[in-house]
């Protein structure tokens, strides 16, 4: 292992997301990544002369290579996340697989009893439910900030992606946006996540989805994958929210809490420093108004190590592991479960299939809130 790091993770997938969490890791310098596998060999060399980092000739030799109880990071397309965390779970490894956990539910459900059954941590991204702006805002909510919460509007609204000019983005190591991958998976599974795994954190179990999903934009080289979709989640504790995802709407990445007292708002979900702000409640000349300005709330002292803005995003993609390290150095539970994947899944594919006749569906899988961070209680 690298001089002066003491913990270790390997990555199968050396896509476009893969740059984004060797930049994180960065942050984190008692982290070592010690190898790399992807089924690409032109790929897998580019990252790895990039990131100056060893490289396994075969997914037969990348497991050979690893110690058991090593923690893995499925970073791969989508369509083999199954696959791939299945077999790295049989070989006794731990798993943090890239959202989502699995494209179809019997899957999820067959990784989740797989690492129960191996006593083995399973968790899926996104991890920015443990980052400061999402572990600021569940807080304020806990210290009773604005009052007893009614209502949560969600926004996940990338803009016209389709006329975008995603043929050119590229990662650091050369990698291209995979824009036929996120086409056909849909904005549904890959970005609902940012804000379903706040609102699962911070009110655990959804008893019930009401959503509507459709194409909206047909001509993107694929077709009938969802480029919109919106959902009314009911929590099991009696929080209602509504969540929206497209990649047609103008850029909107709000979250807002409407309680007894007033508004807690965080506009930008990619930032881990996002301000949170309550806009307090008030009258004005028989008028019912909300500050225009609102207090910025922080947690005192220092929080996690921070990653500089690149491309929309200003995310530490690595907390996810690292909370999964610590979690297995201090032999606790990872706050990022099974369960909580599990139950993640299961309503963002809720939302995801639900078409054009909206229905409603009853979840079957259950998990508990997450734990505030140690720098946030």
């Amino acid at each position: 292992m690298t001089a002066g790091k003491t913990r270790s993770v390997s990555i199968i997938g050396c896509g476009f997301v893969a740059d984004l969490y060797m930049r994180s890791f960065a942050a984190h310098p008692d982290v070592a990544v010690t190898q790399v596998y992807d089924h690409d060999p032109e790929r897998l060399q580019n990252f790895a002369t990039h990131w100056n980092l060893h490289k396994a000739d075969s997914l037969e030799r990348f497991l050979a290579n690893l110690p058991k109880g090593s923690l893995v990071l499925n970073l791969t397309n989508p369509s083999a996340h199954y696959e791939i965390s299945r077999t790295c779970l049989s070989a006794g490894h731990h798993v943090y697989s890239e959202k989502p956990l699995a494209m179809e539910m019997d899957e999820a459900i067959a990784l989740h009893d797989l690492a129960s059954e191996k006593g083995l941590m399973l968790a899926s991204a996104p991890c920015s439910v443990l980052g400061e702006a999402a572990q600021t805002l569940a807080k304020a909510i806990r210290d009773d900030l604005a009052g007893s919460v009614r209502l949560i509007y969600a926004e996940l609204d990338d803009g016209f992606v389709p006329q975008a000019p995603y043929g050119g983005w590229q990662s650091d190591s050369g990698a291209p946006w995979p824009a036929k991958d996120e086409f056909v998976v849909g904005c549904t599974l890959e970005h609902a996540g940012y804000y379903l795994t706040w609102l699962i954190g911070m009110f655990g179990t959804v008893r019930r989805v009401v959503a509507a999903s459709a194409e909206c934009v047909p001509y993107k080289g694929v077709h009938r994958t969802p480029d919109f979709s919106t959902a009314t989640l009911f929590f099991e504790n009696g929080i209602t929210a509504r969540l929206t995802c497209s990649i047609v709407g103008s850029h909107d990445h709000r979250i807002r809490v409407f309680g007894d007292k007033g508004v807690l708002q965080v506009k930008q979900a990619w930032d881990n420093e996002a301000a949170v702000r309550f806009h307090k409640r008030f009258t004005l000349r028989r008028r019912l108004m909300e500050h225009p300005i609102g207090k910025r709330q922080r947690l005192s002292g220092a929080t996690h190590p921070k990653v500089a803005r690149w491309g929309a995003a200003a995310m530490n993609f690595a907390l996810g592991p690292v909370e999964m390290l610590d979690a297995l150095r201090e032999e606790r539970p990872c706050r990022l479960s099974a369960d909580f994947a599990l139950h993640l899944n299961e309503v963002t594919l809720a939302i995801q299939n639900a078409g054009a006749d909206s229905g409603s569906q009853e979840m079957s899988t259950r998990c508990d809130p997450i734990p505030a961070m140690p720098w946030a209680v």
